[in-house]
């Protein structure tokens, strides 16, 4: 094994709350894992050392929501939605056609191809989901190569129903056949639950039916509008629900009071134009909060983490410390995995290797330079990614 000393960080944002931030700080990366953080005068000598010349870094972001399997292009929509036309699931009914034409190469480019561009802009760790198939064999084979490239697969088959079924039909594919081919290869079931997609009986049978097989849970919920999605996810223990746009009193307080992360989407709000998710109320109530990317071809095409931190900070009036927590740890919370060896979103020894570093002294920069591209190294799993 061979370590690895990166010296010369002049702000080291670790997200542990006995480290907490450094300056004139170093990093030792041992293999896949972090083996010592501290005082860049303190860090013993490694097989190889960097200095990264006082620039800022921070843990890798973690992005716990994107749709990257899948085909198509659907600018048309984007050009009529911002022309005024409204948002609706319908869309996504384009993508399932064009996603099952594709071959699986076809498929597999896409993924690689935006699973690079976001390594390339600081993400390290990120979660995928399937959703573009909605049938048995093209759900499966979304799983498989999700699988190939991603850190965490969730099966979404619940997305919509698809204009060829029946929704009760539907439901018992999902249920039955579809979620046993793809279980032996995710970790995560979600369920679009919202007005045109899956009410909230149709959604805790999904859940159900997941949990029973062993799976964790999670919620597409309130996006369109105030709905049914948090309380399910409360109520069953969903690792996260995910939108939260449009909350009542009681889902806010839902959320306060439990273990389910609100992860917010704000790059989607913006393309979709919606108004953007009330993280400071969240905030202020004692939720969790998670910003994820939600990468995907219909309602938020990219993959730029630091453009959803920069969105919190300008916009939605988090501080770019809890910003920048929501984007790191908040997203490991979302996915139960922050904690434990190999834990990721937090700078600490034994946590994987994952370490992010800006062209800037500060991560402040990444909201009062907002857009610029501020990315000079990233360490991704102990290895250097670029």
């Amino acid at each position: 094994m061979t370590t690895t000393l990166i010296t010369g960080i002049g702000e080291l944002t670790t997200n542990d709350d006995e480290l907490g931030r450094l300056s004139d700080a170093a990093v030792v990366i041992d293999d896949s894992r972090i083996a010592w953080v501290g005082p860049a005068g303190h860090a013993e000598p490694a097989d190889a050392r960097v200095d990264v010349g006082g620039r800022a870094a921070l843990p890798g972001w973690v992005d716990s929501h994107t749709h990257l399997v899948f085909a198509g292009d659907r600018t048309a929509e984007f050009e009529a939605r911002m022309a005024g036309q409204p948002y609706s699931a319908g869309g996504i009914a384009r993508t399932v056609e064009a996603t099952r034409a594709a071959s699986d190469d076809e498929l597999a480019a896409t993924v690689r191809r935006l699973v690079r561009e976001a390594v390339s802009q600081g993400t390290t760790y990120l979660e995928t989901k399937t959703g573009y198939g909605l049938t048995v064999a093209d759900e499966a084979r979304s799983a498989r190569i999700a699988a190939e490239h991603a850190d965490e697969v969730t099966f979404l088959g619940a997305h919509i129903v698809p204009p060829d079924t029946g929704a009760d039909d539907y439901l018992a594919t999902v249920t039955g056949p579809m979620l046993d081919a793809v279980a032996p290869l995710v970790r995560w079931v979600d369920v679009f639950c919202e007005s045109g997609a899956f009410d909230a009986a149709q959604s805790e049978r999904v859940l159900r039916a997941a949990a029973e097989r062993g799976l964790g849970l999670r919620v597409h919920g309130n996006q369109l509008a105030e709905g049914p999605g948090v309380e399910l996810a409360v109520r069953l223990g969903a690792a996260s629900v995910d939108h939260c746009t449009y909350l009542s009193d009681a889902d806010v307080d839902a959320l306060a009071g439990s273990d389910t992360v609100a992860t917010l989407l704000p790059a989607c709000d913006l393309s979709t134009r919606q108004p953007l998710a009330p993280a400071r109320r969240l905030l202020d109530a004692g939720a969790v909060i998670a910003l994820a990317s939600n990468a995907n071809p219909g309602s938020s095409y990219t993959t730029s983490m630091a453009f959803c931190v920069a969105t919190a900070v300008l916009q939605q009036r988090l501080s770019v410390d809890e910003a920048v927590w929501a984007a790191t740890r908040g997203g490991a919370k979302a996915l139960r995995a922050d904690t434990g060896d190999g834990a990721v979103g937090v700078l600490r020894p034994g946590a994987r290797a994952d370490l992010h570093v800006l062209d800037a002294p500060s991560v402040t920069h990444l909201a009062y330079r907002p857009g610029v591209p501020l990315t000079a190294a990233v360490w991704r799993n102990g290895v250097r990614d670029f």
